[in-house]
């Protein structure tokens, strides 16, 4: 029985995943992208950051993941 309703909770994320998002949470989304990018591209860099830099691309990192993640399963309740 409990697997069954891990199942239904699953295929209601994939489900809301998969739907139309509303337009604001659109250029959530982006902005969660750019910041992904930006952080991603400074914790990459070849060259030597200061670890403080480093530190606030990983929360800039985390920020963004978290907002493109919520922002893609916000569906619109029409």
């Amino acid at each position: 029985m409990k697997s069954k309703i891990y199942f239904n909770k699953l295929a209601s994320i994939l489900e809301r995943a998969q739907t139309k998002t509303p337009p604001f949470f659109k250029k959530l989304r982006l902005i969660g992208l750019v910041a992904v990018t930006i952080g991603t591209s400074i914790l990459m860099a070849p060259m030597v950051v200061p670890a403080a830099l480093t530190t606030i691309a990983g929360y800039v990192l985390l920020g963004g993941t978290v907002l493109t993640a919520v922002s893609q399963v916000t569906i619109n309740e029409e």
